[in-house]
């Protein structure tokens, strides 16, 4: 495995894990009882190389970039949070703008897309249909969820990780990808790029991951969640990609 690529921003350094590219069954299969029918129909995706971070987005991190912190739980170490889709676009904005000069050659960070989210999740390359949720199959131990939480987010990297070394895909707080909400995977991109209407990109986006404040279920690795670019909300967050651009 690659080593980890660190960057570091008004002197706030931050990890990115290296993600090897691979192809798997992005979704639930047909026959599972407990899966939607918006995570159908699986559907084979192939991905490039790119890197994910460590962590979700943290406050320091955001603060960081953007000199504010519009979180309810405030914490450097914990998640940001109550940040709409769009602003994370005006944050990737200044943090490109910042890392010009020391990050990868024609590399940018922006949200991943969901088959990179759901391929990290499920631990990449070698561990593509392990566990149901982000590194086990017991959430107690890689999330924060109604459970465990007292409904409130945590500091990052309390559980244990998943196999590629990321933490916190399942619970805490649902992350924003860059995709549009579309209701399941018919005409899904198979190159692992975000599917996204570019003549209209609507009213909808994807989330991942589950939170702190949701049931078990949400924090399914194939759990998918549509909501408003516009919603603002304790439990919604972010996590940073770095890779070359992807077109559908």
């Amino acid at each position: 495995m690659n080593n980890p690529y660190l960057e570091t921003v008004n002197g706030h350094t931050f990890r990115m894990i290296f993600v090897e590219g691979g192809a798997f069954d992005m979704g639930s299969a047909d026959d599972d009882p407990e899966a939607y029918d918006s995570e159908k129909p699986r559907h084979r995706v192939t991905l490039p190389d790119f890197y994910m971070g460590e962590y979700p987005v943290t406050q320091a991190l955001w603060k960081a970039v953007m000199g504010s912190n519009p979180s309810q739980f405030v914490g450097d170490d914990r998640p940001v949070e109550q940040v709409t889709w769009d602003d994370t676009q005006g944050f990737f904005r200044w943090l490109n703008a910042v890392t010009e000069s020391t990050r990868h050659a024609d590399h940018l960070y922006r949200l991943p897309s969901e088959a990179e989210w759901e391929y990290a999740a499920r631990g990449g390359k070698y561990h593509a249909d392990c566990f149901k949720y982000a590194g086990s199959d017991r959430l107690k131990d890689v999330g924060w969820y109604t459970e465990n939480s007292d409904q409130e987010t945590k500091p990052v990297g309390q559980k244990s990780p998943n196999q590629l070394g990321l933490y916190d895909l399942s619970g805490n707080v649902m992350e924003w990808c860059e995709d549009d909400g579309h209701d399941d995977y018919k005409d899904a991109p198979t190159n692992g790029s975000a599917w996204i209407d570019h003549l209209n990109r609507g009213s909808a986006r994807l989330c991942r991951g589950g939170s702190c404040s949701t049931t078990a279920r949400y924090c399914c690795i194939a759990r998918r969640v549509i909501a408003a670019p516009i919603n603002r909300v304790y439990s919604l967050g972010f996590r940073l990609v770095l890779a070359p651009h992807l077109k559908k």
